[in-house]
């Protein structure tokens, strides 16, 4: 605004505001700016996570409003970590979630390192390489649907021409063998960007001084790579597995649409496990349990890792 709008605002001021406003301190002012959205924010967050924790002590069902609710202590905990099924699902998630982080790492700090020289057409290839990230998780899924079909899908003759298989004597997304590897490729092919972005970020953030005091010192290519590079990278790198590892214990809008949980059970995420008890089985309390026993683990385990970051960070 300009010193005369400013001005005018002032002077439409009632006195008694102005005076209130002018004994305002500096915390009182910013508790006024940022006090709606605290407010916000426990509305949305905190709130449902208590009354989660609640049900999860109950026999609750929502499809069943007028049936009396009965405290049932831990009794849908232990059913949880009891359950074979449940364990069967944890199993899935580990291998989704294992083998899209160590992929996504590998290829997107190799793709970060040869962009990171540069070289003729480098903004086009990172423009070109950073595309499928843009893309939404439903085209992504659709997407892919269509590339994997055994008459049409071009993934199928790609590896029957490599192969020399029948490119139709196999289905990426209905065989029990290949659908968790399925969604790990799509998974990956997605989300490599981001990773690769987050390295690049790295890797051009270490100085070019600490390169030419190794050479001065005569230290090989590889040398440098592994005493300066890896080091400097390294928080970079954990924070990609950081971010990567709990969006994917969350994965569900992919997964749905490339083998919504099948083929049988095989790529039924936690995600997806829940939402089923949640809204198909209807067993409320039951579901609330089981929401907060995964809160606890992605919640226990990132901040196990996250101090392992800043002491990585510290050195």
């Amino acid at each position: 605004m300009s010193e005369p709008t400013l001005q005018g605002v002032a002077q439409a001021t009632p006195p008694n505001i102005r005076r209130n406003i002018k004994s305002l301190s500096d915390r009182a002012i910013a508790w006024i700016f940022i006090g709606p959205t605290i407010v916000l924010l426990l509305a949305i967050n905190i709130f449902p996570l208590i009354w989660t924790i609640r049900l999860s002590f109950t026999n609750f069902r929502v499809n069943r409003p007028n049936s009396p609710v009965d405290f049932i202590g831990l009794d849908n905990y232990r059913r949880i970590l009891t359950d074979d099924d449940i364990w069967n699902t944890m199993q899935a998630t580990a291998h989704f979630l294992f083998w899209t982080i160590v992929l996504q790492v590998l290829i997107g700090f190799s793709l970060a390192y040869l962009i990171n020289k540069k070289f003729r057409g480098n903004d086009l290839w990172t423009t070109l390489i950073v595309l499928p990230m843009m893309l939404s998780p439903a085209v992504v899924g659709n997407f892919w649907t269509f590339l994997y079909q055994p008459q049409i899908g071009l993934f199928n003759y790609v590896v029957g021409f490599l192969t020399g298989q029948d490119p139709a004597g196999f289905s990426m997304i209905a065989d029990v063998r290949l659908a968790p590897w399925a969604i790990v490729i799509v998974d990956t092919w997605m989300w490599t960007p981001f990773v690769m972005l987050i390295c690049l970020a790295g890797l051009r953030s270490i100085p070019d001084s600490i390169y030419e005091a190794a050479e001065c010192d005569r230290a090989s290519k590889w040398r440098q790579f592994w005493t300066i590079t890896i080091p400097m990278i390294l928080p970079f790198l954990m924070l990609a597995v950081l971010f990567r590892g709990i969006e994917n214990f969350k994965m569900f809008d992919l997964v749905v649409q490339l083998t919504g949980g099948g083929p049988g059970s095989t790529t039924e995420l936690t995600s997806i496990n829940l939402k089923r008890e949640a809204f198909e089985r209807w067993r409320t309390g039951y579901a609330s349990a089981y929401a907060v026993i995964l809160f606890v683990t992605v919640f226990g385990l990132a901040s196990i890792y996250v101090k392992a970051l800043n002491k990585v960070k510290e050195r």
